[in-house]
């Protein structure tokens, strides 16, 4: 794949690491716009995503990227989902792992969902690893539920792993993973 630019929209900047490291591997260069978008308050990624790339597009009026990665607890059902920003705002990570990483059923799927607008048409990549919720958090606690979630099969949480080996297994990965593939297809 030759160089190629997308412009992500996303306020946090160890997602956009993530995204920039990852897809430069594939000839892909990431450009942040640094601007939080509001999003829906809703459990439904895929309408949560898709609002949110919407209001991306009407910033940047050019091609973007937005995502959205959130944690689906077997023990909730499979919330919190969408609302995983919400509840890990009101409750930090000890007071998060106390109460999902002690339950009978710790068991939790990070799922990273992304949302691509090509000024066209709107477009979904999704990528799911299966893991555990832990207690107490492990590691650092600068990322989010990083160091709460260990991904099946790992012995270290997101936050205990370098960003090196976290990227090369994450639900990130997964889902750029899956863009980059279209990007490549779509001569975007």
């Amino acid at each position: 794949m030759t160089d190629r630019q997308v412009r992500f929209v996303s306020a946090n900047p160890f997602k956009v690491r993530e995204a920039q490291s990852i897809m430069s591997a594939v000839g892909v260069t990431v450009t942040p716009i640094g601007q939080k978008i509001d999003e829906l308050q809703t459990n439904d990624e895929e309408k949560l995503v898709r609002d949110k790339a919407l209001k991306a597009f009407d910033l940047v009026r050019t091609r973007v990227f937005v995502e959205h990665t959130g944690l689906h607890l077997t023990y909730l059902g499979g919330l919190p989902g969408g609302l995983t920003q919400v509840f890990w705002d009101s409750l930090k990570a000890d007071r998060f792992a106390e109460l999902f990483g002690r339950t009978t059923d710790p068991s939790a799927v990070a799922r990273t969902t992304i949302g691509y607008i090509d000024g066209r048409q709107f477009f979904l990549f999704t990528g799911e690893l299966p893991g555990t919720i832990v207690s107490p958090p492990r590691g650092s606690r600068d990322f989010q539920w990083d160091c709460v979630f260990q991904p099946k099969g790992r012995t270290a949480t997101f936050a205990e792993m370098g960003m090196d080996e976290k990227n090369s297994i994450s639900m990130r990965r997964l889902a750029l993973d899956q863009f980059a593939t279209f990007l490549g297809k779509s001569g975007d």
